[in-house]
């Protein structure tokens, strides 16, 4: 389901809690539905992530196998090189030798007939060694073809894949210092709010704005106080300028249940409702495109700090903007590949 639907189905769930004051238990379950659909498509992207940095892991391995080959094939080629030089010097100088005993036995053809038959002898001999070695020649001259176009193979392969592994890098690296840049631009614009109920980290790849509980809402509330209003749009206009970065709005509770009072039945409702707030005054205050937008709920079961204190509730009762560049070239790269 697209992240714009999602927004509005959230969307037309408050409105009608509003006019009717509850939601229908059917209707709520097919939000439910709906909300896990889209937890579903987070962990796709997730795991396209992931499968990007392993590709890219193996791209590399792969890379540094072709050099060991490309290595190896060199050393074979400089020996088979070095036995096909010694091959020729002795071809040239049988060679050499045979034109020599062809002289002598041209001139003591009519002399003796024992030396004259002794250099026959020679002659043959010469002769026979020096086909052997045109043979042996002949054979190192193949092999040596034969390695020399495999090494031009893989020298070429080794070009493509390290401008392959290149590119890659180029990639990571250009999301890197987007999210770098992005970090620094958040860090500046809400530098008022930062250590007062407001962090921004960055791990992974992404960019974690989180606010207590304290910053945004009071107790049990689904809507935004002024101070809170204040920061979210600080963290809009940044996030306007910086198109190619997807949004997830994440809202935490406590492990306190909830009382079911009106449209608020347990933190689940809770979670969500303050998800879909905060992502209608960033959508209402900027030029955001909606379809980057994810609004999401995750009650209490992701918590900062699991003991059972008031001041580990505290901290679990946030809600985070996480900040993702999106991969659409990194996933066509390796698409190609």
């Amino acid at each position: 389901m697209k992240m714009k639907n999602v927004v509005n189905y959230l969307t037309v769930i408050t409105l009608a809690g509003s006019l009717f004051s509850c939601v229908p238990q059917r209707q709520l379950e097919e939000e439910q539905v709906k909300r896990e659909n889209c937890e579903k498509e987070l962990a796709e992207l997730k795991t396209k992530s992931q499968d990007c940095e392993t590709k890219l892991t193996e791209a590399n391995k792969l890379l540094l196998d072709n050099k060991k080959m490309i290595d190896g094939l060199e050393k074979d080629t400089a020996v088979i090189g070095n036995s096909y030089r010694i091959l020729t010097a002795k071809y040239d100088k049988l060679n050499t030798i045979n034109e020599q005993l062809l002289d002598k036995y041209n001139r003591l053809l009519e002399g003796n007939l024992a030396d004259t038959k002794k250099l026959s002898g020679e002659l043959q001999v010469t002769q026979e060694q020096l086909l052997k070695k045109q043979d042996e020649l002949k054979a190192l001259a193949a092999e040596l073809d034969a390695k020399k176009k495999n090494l031009d193979e893989l020298t070429a392969e080794l070009k493509k894949r390290e401008a392959r592994v290149a590119e890659l890098e180029g990639i990571l690296k250009s999301k890197d210092d987007a999210v770098n840049d992005l970090k620094k631009k958040l860090s500046d614009a809400l530098l008022g709010f930062e250590g007062k109920g407001l962090t921004i980290t960055q791990k992974n790849g992404k960019v974690y704005v989180s606010m207590d509980e304290s910053l945004l809402f009071a107790s049990g509330s689904t809507t935004v106080e002024a101070k809170g209003v204040e920061a979210l749009k600080k963290v809009s206009k940044v996030l306007e300028q910086n198109t190619d970065i997807n949004v997830l709005i994440e809202g935490h509770t406590d492990d306190v249940p909830m009382v079911g009072k009106g449209e608020i039945k347990d933190n689940w409702d809770l979670s969500v409702m303050r998800a879909t707030s905060i992502v209608k005054i960033m959508t209402k205050n900027s030029n955001i495109d909606p379809r980057r937008l994810t609004a999401a709920g995750r009650a209490e079961y992701f918590p900062i700090d699991p003991s059972k204190t008031a001041e580990a509730r505290k901290k679990n009762r946030r809600t985070e903007i996480i900040l993702t560049p999106k991969l659409d070239e990194l996933l066509k790269v390796l698409e190609t590949n």
